[in-house]
């Protein structure tokens, strides 16, 4: 039985935190887009470093890796490597529809797992995934798809 101490102190959410290597090039991507907005900010000398962005109740922390002073921090290689990101929308076929028409690059939406599924990456290499439930046949893609989304 769950007591009120560990009611309170349950988690209640979580936001991946991501390294970029170029802010405004990241927030090009995020808000311009896929729609995302910018929220709590961190700006130092002149400068945003950190930000959070979020989007119908999903959210993302962006901070930019340091680039000068004792305290670079960029990794080597892709910082997103082997890093993805689901999420479960209400309709995905739709978020592929607006995002496209943003000019980004999603994947053509295809169903797997009894999901519509579309796919982007950002500029960092982090894999976004954005999934609905659907009952249409496995592997369908949306160009193949009669009344896909009906």
């Amino acid at each position: 039985m769950e007591t009120a101490a560990q009611a309170t102190a349950d988690p209640r959410e979580v936001v991946p935190f991501l390294g970029v290597a170029d802010m405004e090039q990241s927030l090009r991507f995020y808000v311009d887009g896929l729609g995302f907005a910018v929220g709590p900010r961190w700006v130092d000398r002149g400068r945003l470093r950190w930000c959070r962005i979020s989007r119908s109740g999903v959210s993302l922390m962006l901070q930019e890796f340091l680039r000068e002073g004792s305290e670079v921090r960029r990794p080597e290689g892709t910082p997103g490597l082997g890093v993805s990101l689901v999420f479960m929308c209400a309709d995905a076929v739709a978020l592929y529809r607006e995002v496209s028409a943003r000019g980004a690059l999603a994947s053509e939406p295809q169903v797997l797992n009894a999901l519509w599924t579309t796919h982007l990456s950002d500029p960092d290499g982090y894999h976004l995934y954005f999934e609905s439930p659907t009952d249409v046949p496995e592997l369908t893609k949306l160009s193949g798809a009669s009344q896909a989304c009906d």
